[in-house]
C-alpha cells in the first residue's frame, strides 16, 4: 500500500484488530509451505539444471529496450526463454516490471507476496529472485526477516493480509471465503485489490513457466546487489477513486482490439468481458498483460483449437466457472462438435492424441508445478517440437493467472457465456 496510507493502516490496527480481527500467524501458517532455508538450498542445486528450452543469449532484445527493462544489463534466464518468441522477452519484462512498479501497493509487498507463492509450491527460481530484490531495501529486509522466521506478527497489519492473500488464493481459486475477502475490503480499495489479485496471478504464472521450462539460477543473483526502482512521491489520498487517464486509454484500447476482426474473441459475441472490465482497475497491469498475451500469441505453433483445450483442462481442474464458461464458447464458435463438448466434460477420449498430449501436460502443471520431469516434457516436445511445447506451457501459465482473476474475485459470466453452455451442456454449470 502506498506510505501515506500507513496513517489509515495506524488507525485500523488500533480498531481493526479488535473489530475485524487479523488472527496471529502462529494460527495461520500456510500448510505445505516450504521453508525458505530448503528452498534456498535447493536454488544453489539449481545453478547447474539442464533449461527444456533454448536460452537465447540476449533474449532478442534491442539495445534501447536493455537499458529500459533490464538491471544493469543483466540478461536473467527468464527472458532468454523467450528466444523463440519475437518481442516476447521485452513484453515479459514490462509486465513483470507492470506488476511491480505500477498501481498503489508498495514493491515490497507484491515481492513479499511472490515469494508467499514461490513457498507454496516450494519452486526455487522465482522464490530466490524476489528475495534478492526484497534484499534492496530496509522495508524489503524487513518482510524478507519476518517471512524467514514464519513470524508476520511484527509487520504492519496490511502487509500481513497481503500476503495472507497470497496464501489463500494460490492453492485454490475458491481459496478466498466470504469472510476473508470483508477483511481484505476493510483494509484495500477496490483498485488495490484488483492489484493484490493480478499479483498473485502473475506469480502463480511465473512459477509454473520457471518450473517447466527448468530455468536455471543464474550465479549473479546470489551475490549481486539489486536495485528496486522506488515509485514516486505520494499525493494526496482522495477520498473517492478518480478515474485515471491510463484507464480511460486502456478502456479504449481494449474496445479497439475487440473490434478488430482478427482477434479471435470478437467473434464470440460476449462483448466486453467482465475480466477485462475488472482488470481495467489496474490499467497499467492490464495492458501490459494483454501486449505480453498478444506478443507470443502471434508466434505460437499450435492452432487455436489446442491453445483452448489446453485453457479448457486448465479451468475445469481449477473448477474455474468463468473461465470454462468462456472456453466452450471459443470451442463452439470453432465449430467443435456439440458431441465431442459433451465428451470432453466426462473424460479425454473424444481428444485426438496431440490434445490429449497438451491436456495432460497442461493437467499436471497445474495441479503439481513442481512435478514436471524432463520426462514430462520429453513427451510434450516430440508431439509438438520446440516452439509448440512452449506454446503449451505459457497456454497453461496463462490460465493459472486468468482463473484465480476471475473467479477469485467472483466475476459473473456474460450473458451470451452463460446461453451457449446452457445450449450445450441443457444445464447451468456446476463444480
Amino acid at each position: 500500500m502506498k506510505r501515506t496510507s500507513l496513517i489509515l493502516v495506524a488507525v485500523m490496527l488500533v480498531l481493526g484488530v479488535l473489530c475485524v480481527g487479523i488472527a496471529p500467524w502462529s494460527s495461520v501458517r500456510a500448510a505445505g509451505n516450504s521453508p525458505l532455508a530448503d528452498i534456498d538450498a535447493k536454488a544453489q542445486a539449481r545453478t547447474t539444471a539442464h533449461a527444456r528450452v533454448t536460452l537465447a543469449e540476449n533474449a532478442g532484445l534491442k539495445e534501447a529496450e536493455t537499458k529500459d527493462l533490464l538491471e544493469e544489463g543483466r540478461v536473467p534466464n527468464y527472458l532468454r526463454a523467450f528466444s523463440g518468441y519475437p518481442g516476447g522477452a521485452a513484453a515479459f519484462a514490462h509486465l513483470l516490471k507492470a506488476v511491480l512498479y505500477s498501481g498503489e501497493l508498495e514493491p515490497e509487498v507484491k515481492l513479499g507476496m511472490g515469494l508467499r507463492v514461490a513457498q507454496a509450491y516450494g519452486t526455487p527460481y522465482v522464490a530466490i529472485h524476489t528475495e534478492r530484490l526484497l534484499r534492496a531495501t530496509p522495508r524489503g529486509q524487513a518482510l524478507l526477516v519476518a517471512i524467514r522466521s514464519e513470524n508476520l506478527d511484527s509487520i504492519a497489519p496490511a502487509d500481513r493480509l497481503a500476503l495472507k492473500y497470497a496464501d489463500w488464493l494460490t492453492p485454490d481459486v475458491h481459496g478466498v471465503s466470504d469472510d476473508d475477502f470483508r477483511l481484505v475490503r476493510g483494509y484495500f480499495n477496490d483498485s488495490q485489490v484488483v492489484e493484490l489479485t493480478l499479483t498473485v496471478c502473475f506469480f502463480n504464472y511465473f512459477t509454473r513457466m520457471s518450473e517447466a521450462f527448468n530455468l536455471p539460477v543464474e550465479p549473479w543473483v546470489f551475490d549481486a546487489p539489486a536495485k528496486l526502482a522506488m515509485p514516486p512521491a505520494d499525493p494526496p489520498v482522495a477520498r473517492v477513486g478518480l478515474i485515471t487517464d491510463a484507464e480511460m486509454q486502456g478502456t479504449r484500447d481494449m474496445r479497439d482490439a475487440l473490434n478488430n476482426p482478427k482477434n479471435p474473441a470478437s467473434s464470440w459475441g460476449i462483448g466486453f468481458a467482465n475480466s477485462m472490465r475488472a482488470m481495467l482497475r489496474s490499467p497499467e497491469i492490464a495492458i501490459a498483460w494483454r501486449d505480453y498475451g498478444s506478443s507470443v500469441r502471434q508466434s505460437a505453433a499450435i492452432d487455436r483449437e489446442i491453445q483452448l483445450q489446453v485453457s479448457f483442462a486448465v479451468s475445469t481442474a481449477n473448477g474455474c466457472r468463468y473461465c470454462t464458461l468462456h472456453q466452450v464458447v471459443g470451442l463452439h464458435r470453432l465449430g467443435v462438435s456439440m458431441s465431442k463438448l459433451m465428451a470432453m466434460k466426462k473424460d479425454d477420449d473424444a481428444l485426438t492424441p496431440p490434445e490429449r498430449t497438451a491436456v495432460l501436460f497442461a493437467r499436471k502443471l497445474t495441479r503439481d508445478p513442481v512435478s514436471v520431469t524432463d520426462a514430462d516434457y520429453a513427451i510434450l516436445h516430440t508431439e509438438f517440437g520446440d516452439r509448440g511445447a512452449s506454446d503449451v506451457v505459457l497456454q497453461t501459465c496463462a490460465f493459472a493467472f486468468m482463473n484465480r482473476f476471475t473467479d477469485g474475485l467472483r466475476l459473473p459470466s456474460e450473458d451470451e457465456a452463460v446461453r451457449v453452455y446452457r445450449q450445450v451442456y441443457g444445464a447451468d454449470w456446476k463444480q
